[in-house]
């Protein structure tokens, strides 16, 4: 290939890059500038180095968001993988309806976030809320689901997997749907049963995308606010809140930018050693063998 086309190829994608450049990276620097920075509305910025990631590192309630982070996000990233992979196997095979039926599984994403959480929110409430109503129906009594903060962590992990299952859910049935038939036919007549079929089979066909679909939904939880702020706002006593609502607090509710663009990249580089983590393995699954 000659230089003229090579130009031509670089010129096509220059576009792309400068828009990355000035969404993305340039953002970037200025938020890490910030965060070796005292900064207050009004006030000029004042350099105290690495302070504001004392003074994080040093709070008890970053480590009781952070807690929450961990447990929240791994909860509704495997437990989104679990409940798409069952659905995607099961919508592989025969289903009565199979277009109406995954047209329902779809539907949430037709929601925008916040207009699910706030759907929810009502359907929760302790005296007026259709899910209390029916526990009372069964004789349980109400629940404080808000209110109590371990119910209210088991309704955000709850619905973050409602919200966003249909993304796991396509990735996965896609993947599952190009297993060649002749595997699991050559697997079968060998004697292998369901479980072995899916195990040495189906799984080791799909991982590359099981990876991809981990890889977005750690990223994407990883900034899981809209669910923890309509419903808790981090409550009662800070207990529920996770990094995501921490950083918009200090941000715009203390106007401590400075602590707040140091969480910002606490969060930004916690999500790109995940993602390396989960890269290096899609690598290792695609192109190690080739």
């Amino acid at each position: 290939m000659g230089a003229a086309p090579r130009l031509v190829h670089w010129l096509m994608v220059a576009p792309v890059q400068l828009l990355l450049l000035a969404c993305i990276f340039v953002p970037s620097l200025w938020v890490l500038w910030l965060s070796f920075h005292e900064y207050a509305m009004a006030q000029p910025p004042v350099f105290v180095g690495f302070a504001n990631y004392a003074a994080i590192f040093g709070d008890p309630i970053f480590w009781r968001a952070c807690l929450n982070t961990l447990i929240v996000v791994n909860l509704v990233v495997y437990g989104e993988l679990a409940a798409g992979l069952a659905l995607a196997l099961l919508m592989s095979g025969w289903v009565p309806m199979k277009r109406l039926v995954i047209s329902l599984l779809l539907a949430p994403y037709a929601v925008t976030e916040v207009s699910a959480v706030v759907m929810w929110r009502y359907m929760l409430e302790p005296d007026t809320g259709m899910v209390n109503w029916w526990l009372q129906g069964l004789g349980l009594g109400q629940i404080a689901w808000t209110v109590n903060a371990d119910h209210a962590l088991l309704v955000i992990v709850l619905l973050s997997i409602w919200i966003h299952l249909p993304f796991t859910f396509l990735i996965l049935y896609a993947a599952v749907t190009t297993v060649p038939k002749e595997l699991i036919e050559a697997a079968r007549v060998d004697g292998a049963n369901g479980w072995k079929v899916f195990w040495h089979v189906t799984l080791r066909v799909i991982m590359p995308a099981v990876l991809v679909a981990l890889l977005f939904r750690y990223i994407f939880a990883m900034r899981l606010f809209s669910e923890v702020w309509l419903l808790t706002q981090g409550g009662p006593a800070r207990l529920t809140e996770v990094l995501a609502v921490y950083l918009y607090r200090h941000a715009f509710r203390y106007y401590e930018f400075g602590i707040a663009a140091a969480t910002g990249w606490i969060m930004a580089t916690l999500s790109l050693l995940i993602s390396a983590w989960y890269l290096h393995q899609l690598y290792r699954r695609m192109f190690a063998r080739a």
